[in-house]
């Protein structure tokens, strides 16, 4: 016999389902209480609301677990590619060789861009944030493939659409750096993977031979397939909810990249050295930083450690501390603020204080510390955060529309005036 929860209101009772997930997790259906009672539930933040039922990704914060289509992300990480972690995400299983060397091929095919939106760039200051210049780019994808604001034409058209979307948002991204350097932009070499390609256009300038590193290309791999997908975030929920008004994938997409730009969701890294480049203009000293994230009283927070999900440990951050120190020990990097991460980290994983409060630290840490020794300025940060979770976005986006589901319209309690009689502006 199926669960049920009871509600009961007054002297009035009534019987909602229970809906049970593969991973045995429970959530009480609330679809017909309007209409059934009248009443809604009301939860700020969406904090305790499932939004939809969805077999992308599986997270289990308590136990700090992350799969991709039932698939590990430590498994993932070592060894796949991004590419083909984004194949699974948006096509649900793992590709055949000869159907994954096509997606590749393909993918390959449209990483050049229409060199109208080269003027459309050279528009934006260079002082113009790296975030907004490619939600404005994606967005303009729309007025290039026109076909694409119909979310209901052929799957070969939607498919044409998401591969276009993964081939020519690290071109984007890449350009949004040259123009906040005031450099000029780089074309794609389509004889290089998805990441060496990358890098290329990003680092290459035209005076200089410019050989992609295959340990920072590797690591670059692995940090993108660490934040393609995470289940219901600010971002992706965004993105469905777009989607859900028949949006097209690249309008869905450029508002889940607003999303992430906001400081409380993508920007997670780009305090971590934000906070570690303050420590450093105070002295260096770890230690004292450290008695200070103790202190309740004290101001200071430490960034990069600990995470709102994850009450364990991030499974992430143990795959991505390796990839930092290989990045760290190939470059040979000597920066006083990455030794003060290198310091801030020992301290934190054999302390009492914060190994007790699981204060592990995170996916964030790391890939802050990643990013800068590669020489990517902290604005463009969660623009390399976005490319990562372009496929789960894709995914999400993709699943809402072949679901077939409602558009996204919350409810809200009221707490203004009553009515009140309107008096003409002379008699006021």
């Amino acid at each position: 016999m199926a669960e049920k929860a009871t509600l009961t209101v007054g002297d009035k009772s009534y019987e909602l389902p229970i809906v049970t997930g593969t991973e045995n997790e429970k959530a009480i259906d609330i679809s017909s209480l309007r209409a059934s009672s009248g009443l809604i539930t009301l939860d700020p933040g969406y904090k305790n609301t499932g939004s939809t039922s969805s077999a992308i990704t599986f997270l289990d914060g308590e136990k700090g677990i992350l799969r991709y289509r039932g698939y590990s992300i430590e498994d993932l990480a070592e060894k796949s590619s991004f590419l083909e972690v984004a194949y699974l995400l948006i096509y649900g299983n793992l590709p055949e060789k000869n159907d994954f060397e096509t997606f590749k091929s393909e993918i390959t095919h449209h990483t050049l861009i229409h060199e109208d939106i080269k003027s459309i760039l050279d528009g934006f200051p260079s002082n113009s944030h790296p975030m907004g210049v490619l939600s404005s780019l994606v967005s303009s994808l729309t007025a290039f493939y026109p076909e694409s604001l119909d979310p209901n034409r052929s799957a070969i058209g939607v498919d044409l659409s998401i591969k276009r979307l993964i081939a020519k948002l690290p071109t984007m991204a890449a350009w949004a750096f040259k123009n906040e350097i005031g450099h000029p932009v780089n074309y794609p070499d389509n004889r290089l993977d998805y990441c060496s390609n990358f890098l290329k256009m990003m680092f290459a300038v035209p005076s200089e031979d410019y050989e992609v590193d295959p340990v920072i290309a590797n690591a670059l791999d692995k940090l993108l397939i660490l934040h393609a997908d995470h289940e219901q975030n600010c971002s992706t929920s965004t993105v469905r909810i777009v989607g859900s008004s028949h949006a097209s994938l690249y309008a869905s997409i450029a508002a889940g990249i607003s999303a992430l730009w906001g400081p409380l969701h993508g920007g997670a890294n780009q305090a971590v050295i934000e906070m570690l480049e303050g420590i450093k203009r105070d002295g260096g000293d770890v230690n004292k930083y450290m008695a200070k994230a103790k202190d309740k009283n004290d101001p200071f927070r430490l960034m990069g450690f600990g995470h709102r999900v994850y009450k364990n440990f991030d499974p992430r951050a143990k795959i991505i501390k390796k990839a930092a120190d290989d990045v760290l020990d190939k470059l040979g990097i000597d920066d006083p603020v990455l030794e003060i991460a290198k310091g801030l980290e020992e301290i934190a994983l054999r302390d009492e204080y914060f190994v007790e409060r699981k204060l592990y630290p995170n996916v964030d840490f790391y890939s802050g510390i990643i990013y800068r020794a590669l020489g990517i300025p902290t604005s463009m940060f969660t623009v390399m955060f976005a490319l990562g979770r372009l496929p789960g976005w894709i995914a999400q986006w993709k699943e809402m529309r072949e679901n077939k589901e409602p558009i996204g319209r919350p409810r809200q309690v009221y707490t203004g005036n009553q009515k009140v009689d309107f008096v003409p502006i002379d008699k006021r």
